[in-house]
């Protein structure tokens, strides 16, 4: 008898750790579609920019987190490059689970100010298009790194 139930005992503990692992397969899977944007539902955010006037458009003065644990933050434009992500260390640093340590920089080149994406998994997105290269940010265009979403103000 006592044979039997320590066969009974094996039995058990291996189902048990089949379920636990299982478990933890489903929770991976579940991150990686959810990383990849498959089924996360993004809010509608998006603005029409300000038409600028030749000559005499308005230039930058803040960065704005709009959407996000962030949401109304404000970072006044220096000149001096922000980096985002979450490092501590970072201008603005997120408490984003879709955001990579070094995720970002925003950069002033000449007048114009430019996001370049720095090598994140998730990637960065102007307004709907994914960053490869620094892009030009018009005012009032969104930055989408994970769920914050950041744009430049006058």
């Amino acid at each position: 008898m006592p044979e039997l139930v320590v066969q009974l005992t094996r039995a058990g503990f291996l189902a048990l750790l089949w379920l636990f692992v299982l478990a933890a397969l489903r929770v991976v899977r579940s991150d990686l579609y959810a990383a990849s944007g498959l089924k996360v539902d993004i809010p509608h955010f998006r603005k029409k920019p300000q038409p600028q006037k030749a000559g005499g458009g308005k230039s930058p003065g803040k960065l704005v987190v709009t959407h996000g644990a962030l949401a109304g933050t404000r970072i006044a434009l220096d000149g001096r490059p922000i980096l985002i992500g979450r490092a501590d260390d970072s201008t603005l640093v997120l408490d984003d689970d879709y955001a990579s340590t070094r995720h970002a920089r925003l950069s002033l080149r000449g007048t114009d100010w430019y996001v370049e994406d720095l090598g994140s998994t998730n990637g960065t997105y102007l307004d709907r298009a994914k960053v490869t290269a620094p892009l030009r940010v018009p005012l009032g265009v969104p930055i989408r790194i994970g769920k914050t979403v950041i744009e430049l103000r006058p």
